[in-house]
């Protein structure tokens, strides 16, 4: 069946399906697994250490793939320096550049005179427009079911990627409870023309940087084992819910700021659980799309059952394959 959307024509994949930045996670084996199959996979530059270690990553990703793949931006990290990682990521001419959190205007402007197609991520229609008035070529609607950072308003995703649809004329991709074939359709039904993935992606065999403990809660757990951070801070995000998060929880209930939070939300207690699989040591982020997962297949087994669960649906619907 034809899965040609705006979206797969403006990033040249087969299909609509993005695979989320992952903050020290998103690395060249999945990358290059989630191209190959047919989707966009990412590299995460900020969790690398240097513009060296970013460009030995892109060079990763082409020996494992000759299909196009993006490379994720996460602006809000309190401030750090991205314009040399962007220059990098310039000069390897990468094929797309996402971004997630802070103000995208700095990688617009240092981005204008390329061919790299810009998306970006908002969890507002207020965002949506403005991403779009800089010049997104594509905006990433993510509801609060999401994993990681989201909007500050709790609006789920049936109802947010609706209204951002009707607010811009350029392509909508979905992010948010999405882990099947189902919510695939449900994304297109919505009118976006594309959906990002990132808990799902974290629960498969290339997610090779994921601890197994990791993998494992995110299969064992339900959609009531996730809980909201940082909402104290003004920066939101869905976290695996255990004694390390409502130790987080309790220090916002007394109105710590950030100088009492910072070493309870670092990236150093994110890796501990992620890569060390301690999960009283720190948090991992996770949404509420745990509730749907139940393996961790290969990066192909799931798309590839994602596109039949899809093409079941449209036989349902009496969509004639085009």
């Amino acid at each position: 069946m034809n899965w040609n959307t705006r979206v797969t024509e403006l990033l040249n994949i087969h299909y609509p399906i993005i695979q989320g930045g992952l903050a020290y996670l998103a690395y060249s084996e999945l990358a290059a697994a989630v191209s190959n199959a047919g989707g966009l996979g990412q590299i995460t530059a900020m969790s690398l250490g240097s513009p060296q270690a970013l460009k030995e990553e892109i060079q990763k990703v082409r020996a494992l793939t000759d299909k196009p793949f993006g490379v994720n931006f996460a602006i809000g990290q309190h401030g750090r320096p991205f314009s040399d990682m962007l220059d990098i990521a310039i000069q390897e001419q990468v094929p797309v550049i996402s971004m997630t959190g802070g103000n995208p205007a700095p990688i617009f402007e240092q981005l204008e005179g390329t061919n790299i197609k810009k998306l970006v991520l908002v969890a507002a229609k207020r965002q949506a427009q403005k991403a779009e008035e800089l010049g997104a070529d594509a905006v990433m609607v993510v509801g609060q079911e999401g994993g990681g950072h989201l909007g500050r308003n709790d609006i789920g995703t049936m109802v947010l990627v609706p209204q951002v649809v009707d607010a811009v004329k350029i392509p909508v991709i979905a992010s948010g409870g999405i882990g099947d074939g189902r919510g695939l359709m449900a994304a297109l039904s919505l009118g976006a023309e594309g959906i990002e993935m990132g808990t799902r992606f974290i629960a498969t065999k290339e997610c090779v940087h994921a601890h197994e403990i990791y993998k494992k809660q995110l299969v064992e757990g339900t959609e009531n084992d996730t809980v909201i951070i940082k909402k104290s801070l003004g920066a939101p995000a869905r976290v695996i819910l255990n004694s390390w998060a409502e130790k987080i929880l309790e220090l916002e209930k007394e109105n710590g700021g950030y100088e009492a939070l910072k070493d309870l939300i670092s990236g150093t207690a994110n890796k501990r659980f992620i890569y060390e699989g301690k999960i009283n040591e720190g948090f991992a982020w996770a949404g509420q799309v745990m509730g749907l997962i139940k393996d961790i297949p290969s990066v192909k087994a799931l798309i590839d059952r994602m596109i039949r669960e899809g093409e079941e649906i449209r036989k349902r619907w009496g969509i004639k394959p085009i």
